[in-house]
């Protein structure tokens, strides 16, 4: 839906510099984004960590003329025929722009919010309303002070029902998007946890989620929740409410029994007096939470209950996140059937075109038929095609009708089929090689199929990186700095299991400043994959000066012996000026120079011009440990005395930084010019040793299951005695995998269907043995050693080691699967 720049001037009450007459239909925050040039408007944004006024000449060597901005910039006659519209806060003046463009609307708008739930919520809603009416919704999950004024201008004049998402880490955040999203229908998912560490209660959250509701006609929530209840109660709404209940049958919407099968779930509801039934195909507790919002919105939105017997029954497996997984024929495969229309396309796209140029491989996209978009079929794949074109995407396979009419709009290599069937029996999926494959398909069409054909099988073992859990940890540890204050982001040893490459690239669109490796096998590795920004080798080895050179890897020096050999290795090459970071030792002694030894080094580093200190630091021992505060503190003072120092005897500037992650939680004035995040980033803080965004799951899959009399044994040496009859499960994953053997014999314990299923007897190399007597689990159900609810640290507790051992030991054997939301 377009509007013109005078328009957005006027709505905004912006100063506007520029003549330039045009229509809008784009908003970009986020420069990495940019799509379509011409029609884009570009709000230049400042957080704590970034300022979107750096990226204004960029944008505008590609092509933007539109900017909305809170500074102008300082030479304005390099952006000449652009527009500029001058606010004080650009965050206010989006959010503003995207209320007025609600109120064009007088639809029904449901608004979710909750703790967990909200997408999945959202996405049923979508399958369930979205036969009647054309449905704007929420891509992913956009629910920030950002995202949401950029999910409400998604609304065009098609839309005849939106639904979005409203997420809140602190108070007085839900004011703001209650203004733009003005819900008409109030869904409260649940109320837990997650970012509690901004609120003082549970009873002060549920609260400030409540403010979304505040002008709702219906507000929809779990009324045997007594936290909610009560909230709701003191909120003193006027609105309706559908408070459904397991308990209570004078609740409007009464739910009578749940009854779980094998494989589905029958709920038995009455409403309004009259009694109906569903079944959903997923028998677990927060799948039933999540139908029963959706539930009592269809029966609110007068979805018939014959309707929404049909359509609960065909509900499917949300996947929230872009999974990234190692194909077959040297191919990177990107999977995504969360959902198949133009903003999501559009995200996908971005996100491979942010990976593949890197590795040299060719950008494949597999899509299917648009459904449901509203939109007629010539203007979807006009849109689609330039997408495409615009996003470097190199091949095309589409499939269905549609898109197959469609196919001259499509200027590349391309391959068209009638359906996935006609796909699959090809031989087009066999011959694609040494590509990144994004495969994007409405869920009609099962591209399942068609991922499970490319991907390549290894081991049923895996480790699933969750990419917006490590940025979430990075942003929570930026908060806590200065906005000066750089930052070093450790992925040696593999990005401590997680998988460089892909850890490295995320970080590196988050713009940190520095990658740290140990060795430089490791950053020739990430350079050879198109890793660019700066990085640092923590262990340098003689052997590899050629290496840092070629590759422009930085080395910590620690001695003179090494400092000597570095410099007599870059004169041999015409190195000069190469950066290095001069490592002092103020307590660990490790490795080192001493602070009386800093004379020295600075005459040795005066006479001579190969290298060049780049920066100065040194390791704290034990910041993540009261006890030892007073000798951090020494610490500290030695390094800065030892450091101004050096700085002394340069002109230029030598970036400072002692600053761990415990480090950058308790010792705020150390952060000097920067710090070095390690543990912190994978999700946990090492003085309090609980998980701050869970990163890594470590599961697998069972492969079988004996019943066990009791007496017998189970294992290697016959260790494991069993004193009842018993279910037995053996999973594919032994120490060879990274499991410790110590944990066997009943001392730890992984999660099946949620349930703990202890090891018993010896861990072997390949596979355990757990015990499932009390779990109702079958052949081919996951189990988790590691995950959001059995943390790495109750592992690392029981072996009385830490956590990054367990992370580390993960073997190049088991595969990574990387995804985000």
């Amino acid at each position: 839906m377009s509007s013109s720049i005078e328009n957005i001037e006027k709505v905004l009450g912006a100063k506007r510099f520029g003549d330039r007459s045009v229509q809008i239909d784009w908003i970009l925050t986020d420069s990495r984004s940019l799509c379509f040039p011409e029609e884009t408007l570009f709000f230049a944004l400042k957080t704590k960590r970034n300022d979107g006024h750096k990226y204004l000449p960029e944008l505008y060597e590609r092509g933007v003329r539109n900017f909305v901005v809170g500074e102008l910039p300082a030479d304005m006659k390099s952006f000449q025929d652009a527009n500029f519209l001058q606010l004080a806060n650009p965050l206010k003046g989006l959010q503003k722009l995207a209320e007025k463009h609600r109120e064009q609307f007088q639809i029904p708008v449901i608004g979710i919010t909750g703790s967990n739930g909200k997408t999945i919520v959202k996405e049923w809603l979508y399958q369930l309303l979205s036969p009647d009416r054309v449905v704007t919704r929420s891509p992913r999950s956009y629910n920030s002070q950002i995202g949401v004024p950029l999910s409400v201008w998604l609304m065009n004049e098609r839309t005849e029902l939106a639904i979005f998402e409203a997420g809140i880490s602190e108070m007085g955040e839900m004011e703001a998007l209650q203004t733009i999203i003005k819900p008409t229908v109030g869904i409260l998912t649940n109320i837990g946890g997650a970012h509690q560490e901004n609120f003082f209660s549970l009873q002060d959250k549920c609260m400030e989620k409540l403010t979304l509701f505040k002008d709702c006609d219906v507000i929809i929530y779990d009324g045997d929740n007594e936290l909610i209840s009560s909230c709701v109660a003191k909120s003193l709404f006027t609105s309706r409410e559908i408070a459904w209940s397991k308990k209570d049958n004078e609740r409007p919407l009464f739910i009578e029994s749940i009854q779980k099968g094998e494989h589905a779930t029958t709920i038995k509801y009455r409403y309004l007096g009259m009694p109906n039934e569903f079944s959903i195909p997923f028998i677990d507790d927060a799948s039933i939470e999540n139908s029963l919002h959706c539930l009592a919105v269809a029966l609110y939105m007068m979805v018939s209950p014959e309707q929404i017997t049909e359509r609960m029954a065909r509900l499917e497996q949300i996947a929230m996140r872009l999974e990234v997984k190692e194909g077959k024929n040297d191919c990177v495969l990107i999977n995504d059937s969360y959902n198949s229309d133009l903003a999501s396309l559009d995200i996908a796209l971005d996100f491979m075109s942010r990976r593949s140029d890197d590795k040299g491989k060719k950008r494949t996209l597999i899509l299917s038929d648009m459904l449901e978009t509203g939109q007629s079929s010539k203007l979807l794949y006009r849109q689609v095609a330039e997408l495409v074109h615009s996003r470097g995407v190199e091949k095309i396979i589409g499939v269905g009708e549609e898109i197959r009419t469609a196919a001259a709009r499509f200027e590349i290599e391309k391959y068209f089929f009638r359906t996935t069937e006609e796909l699959l029996e090809s031989d087009l999926l066999a011959g694609l090689r040494n590509e990144v494959i994004l495969v994007k398909g409405s869920r009609a069409f099962h591209f399942d199929r068609i991922s499970d054909r490319l991907e390549l099988k290894v081991h049923e073992t895996i480790l699933e990186i969750n990419l917006n859990a490590l940025v979430d940890n990075l942003n929570y540890y930026r908060s806590k700095l200065k906005p000066e204050t750089k930052m070093v982001c450790m992925v040696k040893a593999s990005a401590y299991g997680a998988g460089s490459y892909e850890i490295a690239k995320t970080l590196q669109d988050h713009r940190v400043d520095y990658l740290a490796v140990a060795v430089a096998d490791e950053g020739s590795d990430l350079r050879k994959a198109g890793i660019t920004c700066s990085i640092m080798i923590m262990n340098p080895e003689l052997t590899a000066f050629k290496t840092m050179f070629d590759y422009k890897l930085e080395p910590e020096v620690y001695s003179f012996h090494l400092l000597n050999e570095l410099i007599k290795a870059a004169e041999k090459e015409g190195v000069t000026n190469f950066p290095i970071h001069i490592k002092l030792d103020t307590g660990m002694h490790r490795l080192g120079f001493a602070p009386e030894e800093i004379p020295e080094l600075i005459d040795r580093l005066k006479k001579q011009t190969a290298v060049i200190p780049r920066s100065v630091f040194s390791h704290l021992v034990g910041s993540d440990g009261a006890q030892f505060d007073s000798f951090t503190r020494r610490q500290i003072e030695m390094f800065e005395a030892a450091s101004e120092c050096l700085q002394g005897a340069f002109q230029h500037k030598i970036l400072r930084h002692i600053c761990n992650t415990a480090g950058i939680e308790r010792y705020p004035g150390a952060q000097f010019d920067m710090v070095r995040l390690g543990i912190g980033l994978y999700g946990i803080d090492p003085f309090t040793n609980q998980i701050i965004h869970n990163v890594s799951t470590l599961k697998t899959t069972i492969l079988q299951i004996h019943e066990v009399p009791k007496e017998e044994t189970v294992g290697y040496s016959r260790k494991g005695h069993l004193e009842r009859d018993s279910r037995i499960a053996a999973i594919p994953i032994g120490y060879a995998d990274g499991l410790n053997r110590r944990l066997g014999n009943g001392h730890a314990y992984c999660l099946v269907n949620g349930q703990k299923a202890p090891y018993v007897g010896n861990i072997c190399m390949d596979v355990c043995m757990i015990d499932v007597t009390d779990i109702d689990c079958k052949e081919g159900d996951k189990a988790i050693i590691f995950g959001d609810d059995l943390p790495v640290t109750v592992l690392s507790e029981i072996l009385e080691t830490i956590p990054y051992e367990i992370l580390t030991s993960v073997s190049n054997r088991v595969k990574r699967v990387y995804y985000q939301n």
